[in-house]
């Protein structure tokens, strides 16, 4: 076992008055299974690059082992999944590779067919395989689970399970619990680590923060305190100064009165005044500033529209078709008032298809599709790469209320600065809350979002599931996160079984 030394690490990108990390050190073991999270934009995937060596800071890391980032770059995908496999790691024997690759449920038909024609989950299944073959070799793991549908995120947190010495960046909770045993967080002020997995680093940062909020409002009663004692100081202090004016103690007679002893007690009492005014400020200050590592989670909101029937919409054997070949067939249900239907299954399986010809697209179908007369839907699509310009323009465009998006995005965690970004330069993750703020401002009957959470932080994942809770949706969404899934759905559509019966 080895360390990963970071010591007084601080970086700000060009041309950025924040820094990303501010004097931050910590070690991390190399036989660790290292979980890592925090909120969008506080500096994950930033910190990845820096452990590579691909951007400049102050301060020091020190490895013994080789970094290796995940997604690794293919130079060329005509080639199979088994010879980029060899070419990652070309000290490992054929029997090595496949034996990895089996543990992942890829099979020879997959892992010798060109890469290119792999799914997203096979070839990040393959890569990651590959890249766990390097010798002397520390894995940057950064968002495996966005190509993995529910099955695939279970057999790669079995596999990591099997494996030591990683950083995982992911933001699926069972995901998490799944594989790995620490857990490496940037808090709004500080970075800490902790021995377990993401449920009991959870159960702590409660805990800890339960202590906080408590503390918080004692030291707000001793802070107002100590302002009202320090403005009874000044006030005390102004009267002392004031009973001295006008008298020269050397030009008074002694005998005649008492200004010199007026004199002297208010120097006394004007230097004690602000002694004790400097000793309040002091701990005002030194009180003020542990109030601020609490990540706040600040409550959402929803306005729906009541439909004037329960029943909104209802399929009757559907089946959707590509290039002659039959994606879903004979689907059939119906989605009433404050259903909540979740649609699971494999990559490639129809889900998104599905949601999308309810959505109005073109999209050739067999069967039944009946949408209530009138509905209005807001829908949040998969892909959030096509933003760009300004937030107050795209609020706008959208004909949404922009005072009320842009506190959206606040409680979402948006700094201001962000703000006075273009779209272009936000994270995907940031991108998916703008496409997410946008559709909760919006009043609509029903609500389809097709992977909403894809990059999205933890934190902000549970103020969704607190919001959905709360004020119970007609909700149709494509998700594979399993928690966020178990807990909100009221019914589910298991398109794996379609895909069975089509087999």
């Amino acid at each position: 076992m080895s360390r990963i030394n970071v010591l007084n690490m601080t970086f700000a990108y060009d041309g950025s008055y924040d820094n990303i990390f501010n004097d931050v050190s910590f070690h991390i073991d190399t036989d660790w299974k290292l979980g890592f999270c925090g909120r969008n934009g506080r500096g994950k995937t930033t910190f990845l690059k820096l452990l590579m060596g691909q951007y400049e800071y102050q301060g020091t890391i020190t490895a013994s082992v080789a970094f290796e980032y995940f997604p690794f770059t293919i130079t060329n995908p005509k080639q199979s999944a088994l010879e980029i496999i060899a070419d990652i790691a070309p000290e490992a024997q054929e029997w090595q590779i496949q034996k990895e690759l089996y543990k992942l449920d890829l099979t020879d038909e997959i892992i010798n067919r060109p890469y290119e024609t792999l799914s997203n989950g096979e070839q990040t299944k393959a890569l990651l395989g590959g890249l766990f073959l390097r010798e002397n070799c520390f894995l940057l793991i950064d968002e495996p689970t966005d190509h993995l549908d529910m099955a695939g995120r279970e057999t790669v947190a079995r596999y990591l399970n099997g494996k030591s010495g990683f950083i995982l960046v992911s933001h699926d909770r069972a995901f998490l619990d799944g594989c790995i045993d620490h857990i490496l967080s940037i808090n709004k002020t500080d970075i800490e680590i902790q021995q377990g997995n993401f449920s009991s680093w959870q159960r702590n940062k409660q805990l800890k923060d339960d202590f906080e909020l408590s503390e918080n409002t004692r030291l707000k009663k001793e802070i107002s305190h100590l302002e009202t004692a320090a403005r009874r100081t000044e006030r005390w202090s102004d009267h002392a100064e004031r009973l001295k004016v006008g008298i020269d103690p050397n030009k008074v007679d002694v005998k005649k009165g008492n200004a010199p002893y007026q004199a002297a007690k208010a120097k006394k009492m004007m230097a004690r005044s602000k002694a004790i005014r400097s000793r309040q400020q002091s701990s005002i200050e030194d009180k003020s500033k542990l109030l601020h590592n609490i990540d706040a989670a600040d409550p959402l909101k929803l306005h729906t529209l009541e439909y004037f029937t329960n029943r909104l919409l209802s399929v009757e054997r559907l089946s959707i078709s590509y290039d002659e070949r039959t994606i879903f067939e004979d689907l059939t249900f119906t989605l009433e008032q404050n259903d909540r239907i979740a649609l699971i299954g494999g990559n490639g399986c129809g889900k998104s298809s599905l949601l999308k010809l309810i959505c109005g697209d073109d999209i050739a179908h067999d069967g039944k599709l009946s949408l209530g007369s009138r509905l209005v839907i807001s829908y949040v699509p998969q892909d959030a790469s096509f933003l760009s310009g300004g937030l107050d323009d795209y609020a706008d465009k959208m004909g949404i209320d922009r005072t009320l998006f842009l506190t959206i995005l606040r409680k979402l965690d948006f700094s201001r600065l962000q703000f006075e970004k273009n779209m272009n330069d936000f994270s995907t993750g940031q991108k998916k809350k703008v496409l997410l703020a946008r559709s909760l401002c919006e009043e609509a009957h029903l609500y389809i979002w097709d992977e909403p959470l894809n990059y999205i932080d933890v934190l902000s994942r549970m103020q969704i599931e607190d919001l959905i809770l709360e004020y119970q949706p007609t909700l149709l969404f494509v998700e594979h996160d399993r928690a966020f899934c178990d807990n909100i759905a009221t019914k589910t559509i298991d398109f794996n079984i379609m895909a069975m019966m089509l087999a």
